[in-house]
C-alpha cells in the first residue's frame, strides 16, 4: 500500500521530465542561444588567431581534458534543477488559480502558450545544432534577426537622428562651459577620431572579405558629426 502511495505521488515529477518544461522554457531557450552566440564568436576568434592558434587548441585540449569528466558527471544537474523549480511553479499556479481573477487567468493562459512555443523552438534549435553545427546555426539565427529588424530599425533611425543631434550638440555646448572641458576635450577627441577611423576601416574591410558579421555592425559617420559641430560651432 505504501508503495503505490510512493509511486502515485511520483508520477507528477515523472510526467513533468517526460513532458519538459511548461513555465521555464525560455530560460533554456535564453541559455541555448547564449551557447550558440559565445561559441560563434569562440571559432571565430580561433580561426583568426594567426599564429597563436596551436597554442589555443594546446589549452583547448587541457581544458576538455579536466573538464568533460565533470561535465559527464553533473550536466544533468542544471536541468534537473530546472525541472524541479518548473513542476513548483506548476503546483503554485494550480493553489492559486481559484483564487485568480478572470482577466489574470487569461494572461497566464497566454503565458503558457508562450512556454510552448519556446519549449519548441528550444527543441529545433537544438536538432538544427546536431544537424548543421553550432557556427553555421547561430550564422542563419543572425541573418533571420538581422534581415526581420533591419527596416525597422531604419525607420527608426530616420525618426530619431534628429533629435539625437540636436541633443548632443546641446549637450556638448553645455560641457563646454565647465573649467578644463575644452582643454580635455583637445586631448581626448584626437585619439577618440583615430580609433573611430580605424574601427570603420575594420568593418569596411571584413565586409569586403564577405565575414557575415559585419553586416551587424555599424558605421560611425564620423564626417557627418563633425560638419555638424563645425555648422553649430560657427
Amino acid at each position: 500500500m505504501a508503495e503505490e502511495n510512493t509511486q502515485s505521488q511520483q508520477h507528477p515529477a515523472t510526467r513533468g521530465n517526460e513532458s519538459g518544461l511548461k513555465y521555464l522554457a525560455f530560460v533554456q531557450v535564453a541559455a541555448i542561444h547564449a551557447l550558440l552566440r559565445f561559441s560563434a564568436l569562440y571559432a571565430f576568434a580561433k580561426e583568426h588567431s594567426g599564429p597563436l592558434k596551436p597554442g589555443v587548441e594546446s589549452v583547448e585540449g587541457t581544458v576538455k581534458s579536466v573538464v568533460r569528466p565533470v561535465y559527464d558527471k553533473f550536466h544533468d544537474v542544471p536541468v534537473q534543477v530546472l525541472k524541479y523549480v518548473d513542476c513548483k511553479v506548476g503546483e503554485s499556479l494550480t493553489k492559486l488559480d481559484s483564487h485568480v481573477p478572470y482577466s489574470i487567468k487569461k494572461a497566464s493562459i497566454r503565458a503558457k502558450d508562450f512556454a510552448a512555443v519556446a519549449d519548441s523552438v528550444s527543441e529545433s534549435v537544438v536538432n538544427e545544432v546536431k544537424r548543421e553545427g553550432v557556427v553555421n546555426t547561430a550564422s542563419r539565427m543572425a541573418n533571420t534577426v538581422y534581415h526581420k529588424c533591419e527596416p525597422r530599425a531604419k525607420e527608426l533611425y530616420a525618426k530619431y537622428e534628429p533629435k539625437a543631434e540636436q541633443c548632443a550638440v546641446s549637450a556638448w555646448k553645455k560641457l563646454n562651459k565647465l573649467p578644463l572641458f575644452p582643454q580635455v576635450a583637445n586631448v581626448v577627441l584626437p585619439p577618440a577620431a583615430f580609433c573611430t577611423e580605424k574601427y570603420n576601416q575594420a568593418v569596411v574591410h571584413t565586409a569586403e572579405k564577405g565575414y557575415r558579421f559585419s553586416a551587424f555592425l555599424p558605421l560611425v559617420p564620423t564626417e557627418k558629426i563633425s560638419r555638424i559641430f563645425v555648422e553649430n560651432k560657427a
